[in-house]
């Protein structure tokens, strides 16, 4: 029996696929140990989103190498994708797998220990299609994760919105969606085995179904044409989720990344309809500037993405908002980068990812003038960061005093005294008192009035039932 480690870089998707990988492989026959171990394969689960993310991918993989020389380094994802000329020069990849032929691992991987059995050639092999062809979704069945309440479910691969900052286009390739029954037919599975959340993911999510409507490359979300109205009018995102809400076991409903030109009041309004849904909402931002958010290629103004907020915040109560900000994009001024400040100050998000801006060869922006440097995206990064927590605890704060539910997740020490932490439907994390004859356990529901932080990033509740 052969030993496998993986190792995973990047977004929830990988995430989820590199479960289902590692499901497929131990089905098989294969012996999964940790990545820091001695094992005949590595498998590096790799992400290319940024240049940083292509040198962790090249780390791990070299580290994978250094572990034990005569394992079989495979190289799995986004960074072969976009990279193939480089990774077949590296001598510590003996085999690079591509986009949409992860769930084939299995076979791949043992085609491949067969042909070097058999004393088959030298350098690396490797199985990677042209992406920006794939038209079909590469379907992966998730059994179990190693979430306890959670699990992640991907229904949508692809992109058609060519962000100039950003190459997942070129990895991912266009637009595909999963089939409505083989997403429920997932969630009835984990649902029987006592998962209470699904959370909906995607590469964007919004655009789940557009390709249902034919093969196009068009962004279906801009205003205009018959394909956004098509799109709209059968609701396919919302229909997913009004379905999900229907199978027994399922208490909450979460959705990954939103792209803001996806809520309207009609979609506000049905969503809101399924008390499933939990109130928190992942907005895509990215800049509060008319002019960066131009240069950015997005396809909104500041003013238009507070409107989309505003909506959620009339039909959701105190609805968690939270999003991602990039400091520092090229020719962004301190004008700019004020009117960005000043924008999510405005807004009040209850969490902030915030990137400085890093160069990622193939992309428009990387060739854009004005690049800033280092210090200057560093200082700005710091002053944003300084916002978000501030905007974080306010946010925390404002729940002093309610009863709030939790699904809860583990139970682990803090300050010296055992507590039951997990999760509110808003995303705020919660921990009650563990006290001894409590009939509280992973998995549970648990309500409770909060009293105040317990953590900078955990609030406290007093237990008022189940």
């Amino acid at each position: 029996m052969k030993s496998v480690a993986l190792h995973n870089l990047g977004c929830k998707v990988n995430a989820y696929e590199i479960e289902v990988m590692q499901q497929n492989l131990q089905e098989s026959g294969f012996k999964i140990v940790p990545f820091d171990s001695e094992a005949d394969i590595y498998i590096v689960n790799t992400c290319t989103v940024t240049n940083i993310a292509d040198r962790k991918s090249r780390q791990m993989l070299h580290r994978a190498k250094h572990k034990n020389p005569d394992a079989v380094v495979v190289a799995v994802g986004c960074y072969v994708q976009t990279g193939a000329e480089r990774v077949e020069e590296d001598g510590c990849i003996d085999l690079a797998v591509g986009n949409n032929r992860k769930k084939d691992i299995v076979d791949i991987l043992n085609a491949f220990l067969k042909e070097r059995e058999n004393g088959g050639k030298a350098g690396t092999a490797s199985d990677i299609i042209d992406i920006s062809n794939a038209r079909e979704y590469e379907e992966m069945t998730l059994s179990r994760t190693a979430e306890h309440t959670r699990a992640y479910i991907k229904v949508q691969d692809g992109c058609n919105q060519f962000c100039s900052y950003c190459i997942i286009p070129f990895a991912r390739g266009r637009v595909r969606s999963r089939r409505k029954e083989d997403v429920l037919e997932e969630v009835r599975n984990l649902a029987a085995k006592g998962y209470r959340e699904v959370v909906l993911t995607g590469i964007h999510l919004s655009s789940y179904g557009m390709d249902f409507l034919g093969e196009t490359g068009e962004d279906y979300l801009k205003p205009g044409g018959d394909l956004r109205q098509q799109a709209m009018d059968r609701g396919f995102l919302i229909s997913l989720i009004e379905a999900i809400a229907g199978i027994d076991g399922i208490s909450r409903i979460r959705l990954g990344s939103l792209e803001p030109r996806i809520i309207t009041e009609a979609f506000a309004e049905r969503l809101a309809a399924v008390k499933k849904v939990c109130p928190h909402f992942h907005l895509s931002l990215q800049s509060g500037c008319d002019e960066t958010l131009k240069r950015m290629n997005r396809h909104y103004t500041a003013g238009e993405y507070y409107e989309k907020v505003e909506i959620l915040r009339r039909f959701f109560e105190n609805p968690a908002i939270t999003t991602d900000v990039i400091a520092g994009f090229p020719g962004e001024t301190e004008e700019e980068f004020e009117r960005t400040r000043a924008f999510l100050e405005k807004v009040r998000f209850f969490e902030m990812h915030v990137f400085k801006y890093s160069r990622r060869k193939g992309t428009v922006a990387d060739r854009m003038d004005g690049q800033l440097t280092d210090a200057v995206k560093t200082a700005r990064s710091a002053v944003l960061l300084a916002l978000e927590a501030k905007q974080s605890r306010e946010y925390r704060a404002s729940y002093i005093g309610q009863e709030v539910e939790i699904l809860i997740e583990e139970q682990k020490e803090i300050g010296g005294k055992r507590w039951w932490v997990g999760h509110t439907p808003a995303y705020v994390r919660a921990a009650v008192p563990a006290d001894e004859g409590r009939e509280l356990s992973a998995n549970g529901l648990c309500r409770g009035i909060v009293s105040g932080f317990l953590t900078d990033e955990i609030v406290s509740l007093n237990f008022s039932g189940k």
